[in-house]
């Protein structure tokens, strides 16, 4: 089933979930090891373009992942959920979708204070608005930088919660992730 029902979650909000997961960790681990590239690394041009391509795939799957929200509704919390597992639960998913957000943002302003376009691969080009305030790509950079170690920590948390609910609570929480039903 593609669509979400009140107990388990369809194939689309469960492709998109790990597909984000999947990317975010992915670019994490780029961006980390890109950094300390020397200019005359072979990688040096070629890394930062694809992390900057495949940065703006994400920013068009989490569009995707907001709108499908509004389509297909997620299913309700467990009954065996307690009331402050809940509220964490919402405030956290508000929080990795805010910082995904937030990490393509200030990569865009990073990446186009030059006034030069993002080119996706081959495929489109993002255009750029150019420098917007003083030190803009030095601002966004560090922003860029706390908010990816902060969403790391916090998918980790994520996980381990989901992990926590499978081994110890054993109920069906990950395997809805995983689109199963109940």
């Amino acid at each position: 089933m593609l669509k979400n029902s009140s107990s388990h979650y369809g194939l689309v909000s469960v492709v998109l979930h790990w597909l984000v997961a999947l990317t975010v960790f992915g670019l994490f681990g780029v961006g980390f090891w890109m950094v300390d590239l020397s200019y005359y690394s072979e990688w040096y041009r070629t890394a930062p373009y694809w992390h900057k391509s495949v940065g703006i795939l994400l920013a068009v799957a989490m569009l995707l992942r907001v709108l499908w929200r509004f389509f297909s509704p997620p299913p309700t919390a467990l009954a065996s959920h307690k009331s402050w597992e809940k509220r964490t639960s919402a405030v956290v998913q508000f929080c990795l979708y805010l910082g995904i957000f937030m990490l393509v943002l200030s990569g865009y302003l990073i990446s186009t204070e030059d006034g030069r376009p993002i080119a996706v691969f081959t495929w489109f080009e993002v255009p750029a608005l150019g420098a917007l305030f003083a030190n803009q790509a030095d601002i966004a950079g560090l922003v860029h930088e706390y908010v990816a170690y902060s969403l790391i920590a916090l998918a980790v948390l994520h996980g381990l919660a989901a992990l926590k609910h499978h081994f110890i609570d054993k109920d069906n929480t990950l395997k809805r992730m995983f689109g199963r039903k109940p």
